[in-house]
């Protein structure tokens, strides 16, 4: 037990460096131009664009765009694996404790295994079984919003950095 609270104390690392001002309010700018795209979209189109999940994808693509979390494959990947391990065990096993944790745990591993790993989908199965949607919603807000919000990464990424964006697909 002594060994445990140990290792719950920390490796007592420094905290990491303060993020550029500069670079603070490119991703605060392209969070926001994000989930207006998607949300004004949404809103015209009389569709829905937007799952809670995007906005945690907007912290990683526009706050740290060279992460391999923050790749379009991940991001789309991701969040695509994720929503149909979501409707696959909820269709299959029903809205139970345990059905949301195996989605979960089976969403994870699945993408781990096919190197899509993007942490913000991991939420996409838990969302699924809270809104117990059909199975249009691997399309819309799924799909059609990762691949609208990898479309603004793309353009905003490349427009407001020297780096280039992706780095893999």
């Amino acid at each position: 037990m002594s060994a445990l609270l140990k290792k719950i104390k920390g490796d007592g690392a420094a905290r990491p460096p303060k993020h550029p001002m500069k670079n603070i309010m490119l991703a605060g700018l392209g969070g926001f131009i994000a989930i207006g795209v998607l949300a004004g979209l949404a809103e015209s189109l009389e569709a829905a664009l937007v799952l809670g999940s995007f906005g945690a994808s907007c912290v990683l693509v526009f706050g740290f765009p060279d992460a391999p979390f923050s790749q379009p494959r991940n991001i789309i990947g991701g969040h695509f694996l994720s929503t149909l391990i979501g409707l696959i065990s909820l269709t299959l096993c029903g809205p139970t404790w345990w059905s949301v944790a195996l989605a979960a745990g089976t969403a994870i591993a699945l993408m781990m295994a096919t190197r899509t790993v993007h942490p913000p989908a991991g939420s996409n199965p838990v969302i699924v079984f809270l809104l117990q949607p059909n199975w249009d919603f691997l399309l819309l807000p799924t799909l059609s919003g990762a691949l609208i919000l990898v479309a603004v990464a793309l353009l905003y990424n490349n427009l407001s950095r020297e780096e280039n964006y992706p780095k893999y697909w």
